[in-house]
């Protein structure tokens, strides 16, 4: 008897043969197959990210490379610089030393400028211009023009008051041995017609300068 059979029935119910009912969970496909849907989400939205941030991260690295690059685009032309003819300097002296004033005032028309009233200071002036000398005109003088007398007496200080007048003051102080020799002169006065340009640019071009110690393109 199997021992499968119950009790007291005999062989009547007994299982003979070599199949059994065999007990399985069912297979859950669908959950698989959700599983593998999310998988692909993820990894597809991690590799989306991915190159986002690499997008990102390279934008702002061209960003800051293009920032570092000096802007060497032209500025706007600046205003034209009265020429010395067109200048009138009166010559005043402050100094003990007597025919300063005139002397200056030659070598002035020499280099072309106008020359006005020559003589000495006001008592405003006179023997109180500790410098080279002071520079003096009015609001209604050209633009640049104490800039261009600036160029002929190195260290002279520029000042303005309410004359109405297109003249202007050169007074000579007590530290004044002589205008600028002319050759500099006639540099500084080139230079503020011509602005230097700004660092890291080439002179006379509207590209960065090339950097020190890289060499010049082979020319064939």
């Amino acid at each position: 008897m199997s021992m499968l059979t119950p009790p007291g029935l005999g062989g009547k119910y007994r299982i003979t043969g070599d199949k059994y009912p065999r007990m399985r969970r069912p297979r859950r496909r669908g959950r698989t197959a959700f599983i593998a849907v999310l998988a692909v989400a993820v990894l597809g939205l991690v590799g989306w990210g991915t190159q986002q941030l690499i997008h990102v991260f390279s934008g702002d690295a061209d960003k800051a490379v293009a920032s570092d690059r000096p802007s060497c685009k032209p500025s706007a032309a600046p205003a034209a610089l009265p020429k010395p003819g067109q200048i009138t300097v009166n010559v005043y002296n402050a100094t003990p030393r007597s025919g300063l004033a005139q002397q200056t005032a030659d070598e002035l028309k020499k280099r072309g400028f106008r020359v006005g009233t020559v003589g000495n200071a006001s008592a405003q002036y006179d023997k109180k211009v500790p410098g080279t000398g002071v520079l003096l005109g009015g609001s209604a003088a050209p633009h640049g023009t104490l800039s261009v007398l600036g160029t002929q007496l190195e260290g002279a200080r520029t000042t303005t008051d309410g004359r109405t007048g297109k003249d202007v003051d050169l007074i000579i102080g007590t530290g004044f041995h002589a205008l600028t020799v002319q050759k500099t002169a006639d540099t500084e006065l080139a230079s503020l017609a011509k602005p230097a340009p700004r660092p890291g640019c080439a002179q006379g071009s509207g590209k960065p300068a090339a950097k020190a110690g890289a060499e010049p393109a082979a020319h064939h």
